[in-house]
């Protein structure tokens, strides 16, 4: 391989590949490791490897990419790490070369690939389609016609088993929901609200919820017709070619500079949008521009703390509530303590702790729909502690942990219902006028 040709990895700071002393404290947190037991699938293994190929002792192969896709992303590891190493660098840069190398290039995943990553997720209008499409498939009555005739089992069995995973699609989208209430007269700060993807068209009363939650606390929202998907799945999935240009458009329209606080309810989105400023470093356009956004960017929890949000007078409808965390927001942006304030703060609200609440769900993006087998695995371990709590109700910050939990709900067949937890929170606003 000539010096033109240098992979990612070899052209990564290497400091940042040797910073792992192999001190294996990143095991007892690892997933993967923990369901295979194999050191190639934990951190400190997949480390190893990067690092030999990054020294010319190893080459790049078909069974280390297919390591790398076996990785949850989950960055618990991280947060274990007692180096700081940063994994997640390592991670986006191993996933990108081994899609520049096309180390596991198919027709099919090629086509599918260019059909999400390059089309459906770039354009919201496109997304918004679709939604409405799903959305007339499940309320037309035709998505139960299709699974009581027994349709489904023609269909291949990974399609098969991704069906109950489609969200149900919301009744409407978040712009016509932000336009329905209005700002404070005075407010205390001005901040703009990320729409997001999924979040959008299948929660959008969740950002409705974040909306009022915001509004309840003295905040004006804005929320930018033009933003774009913030390029999570695109960074996450080796391409970080369209993951720039995403967080160009969204600093476009944005505008950091002009708002208090960018506000992302979802867990996997802020984590990714926190990091802009290392994501276009090498852009002298937006390098500066980024890292202002970077310094803007707010999970609500932790802005809802930060500005010391009022606490509700009134309850939100729930007696218990257990909260699981999203690995993204626990361990990418380091937000853990402020969503149980913020549960606590509910009045007749009682917090009961989740075990293993930092544990991955097995959702991880689409992990759930790329490696269904150990998803499911940790999606049962997950709901068999949900069970043990007695609590009916579950509160999360990612839509796709609560994608994931919600079918857990109905593989065990429990009665569970999971919410976010700014939701919990404008329930209880609510009932303030219905109290008084």
């Amino acid at each position: 391989m000539s010096d033109s040709e240098l992979n990612l990895l070899r052209d990564l700071d290497y400091s940042v590949v040797q910073q792992c002393m192999h001190c294996g404290m990143c095991l007892p947190t690892c997933p993967t490791y923990a369901t295979t037991l194999l050191e190639r699938s934990s951190p400190r293994g997949r480390i190893a490897m990067m690092r030999a190929i990054a020294d010319g002792r190893r080459e790049l192969s078909r069974s280390f990419a297919e390591e790398m896709y076996f990785c949850l992303g989950c960055l618990a590891c991280q947060t274990a790490c007692p180096a700081g190493v940063n994994y997640s660098e390592l991670f986006e840069n191993a996933r990108a070369e081994v899609e520049r190398q096309g180390l596991l290039d198919t027709p099919k995943r090629k086509r599918i690939r260019r059909w999400t990553l390059r089309w459906l997720f770039v354009e919201r209008t496109r997304l918004h389609l679709l939604g409405r499409l799903l959305r007339l498939y499940q309320r037309s009555g035709l998505e139960r016609l299709v699974r009581a005739s027994g349709l489904l089992r023609l269909l291949p069995a990974s399609l098969r088993e991704l069906e109950p995973l489609t969200p149900r699609i919301s009744r409407r989208f978040t712009a016509p929901l932000h336009a329905r209430s209005v700002d404070p007269p005075s407010p205390r700060y001005r901040v703009a609200l990320l729409s997001g993807c999924v979040q959008d068209i299948a929660f959008a009363d969740t950002n409705a919820d974040t909306i009022y939650a915001l509004r309840q606390n003295g905040c004006a929202v804005r929320l930018p017709d033009d933003q774009a998907c913030c390029g999570s799945l695109h960074a996450h999935n080796g391409d970080g070619e369209m993951a720039r240009d995403l967080a160009r458009r969204n600093i476009d329209a944005f505008a950091p500079d002009t708002v208090d606080a960018i506000i992302v309810n979802a867990g996997g989105c802020g984590s990714h949008m926190k990091h802009y400023d290392h994501l276009l470093a090498d852009d002298p356009k937006y390098a500066e521009r980024a890292k202002t956004w970077s310094e803007k960017v707010k999970d609500i929890h932790e802005f809802l703390a930060e500005i010391d949000f009022r606490a509700p007078r009134a309850g939100c409808g729930v007696d218990q509530v257990t909260y699981h965390e999203s690995c993204h927001l626990k361990h990418g942006q380091q937000v853990s303590e402020a969503p149980r304030q913020i549960l606590r703060a509910i009045p007749d609200l009682d917090l009961v702790e989740l075990v293993e609440a930092d544990w991955c769900c097995g959702s991880a993006g689409i992990y759930n729909i790329t490696q269904p087998e150990t998803s499911m695995r940790l999606l049962d371990r997950k709901m068999g502690h949900v069970r043990n709590t007695g609590v009916r109700v579950v509160a999360t910050g990612n839509p796709g942990c609560v994608i994931q939990l919600q079918h857990g709900g109905q593989r065990e067949e429990m009665d569970v219902d999971v919410v976010h937890p700014i939701s919990l929170l404008a329930a209880a606003y609510r009932g303030e006028g219905e109290k008084s």
